[in-house]
């Protein structure tokens, strides 16, 4: 049982920033990874950034590198993801996932949507040109 909430979207311009939160709350013990995805209209949800919550590996899609930034506070039970450099084409609904811990399991992928377990409700970031 984890609850996650997104907060920071809006709309910029392009070239600006943002920095989206996802607070989670729950059974945040047991968390492996954190992540972000997002969807734009008529697209497929993908993968945007992950944390994994054991030794603070990152991962980003290749569409991201360099202009965002995934971090963690560990005592809020919380994770961001700080935008630079925004393009028109970030436009998107994010959304953060979680993933449960499970002993034994290895995760080979975290850019999976399929692999994660919980998902916030959306944050709209619109950017323009």
């Amino acid at each position: 049982q984890v609850q996650l909430v997104e907060s920071g979207g809006g709309a910029v311009q392009a070239e600006n920033s943002l920095r989206l939160s996802c607070a989670a709350s729950g059974r945040t013990h047991a968390t492996y990874a954190m992540g972000w995805f997002r969807q734009a209209p008529g697209k497929e949800r993908e993968f945007v950034a992950a944390i994994k919550w054991t030794d603070s590996t990152k991962y980003y899609a290749d569409s991201v590198k360099g202009r965002f930034t995934i971090s963690r506070d560990n005592f809020k039970s919380t994770v961001y993801l700080q935008m630079s450099s925004l393009k028109p084409e970030d436009t998107a609904v994010y959304y953060c996932a979680s993933k449960v811990l499970r002993f034994g399991i290895t995760v080979d992928n975290l850019g999976d949507k399929n692999l994660y377990d919980y998902w916030g409700q959306g944050t709209q970031v619109t950017v323009s040109s």
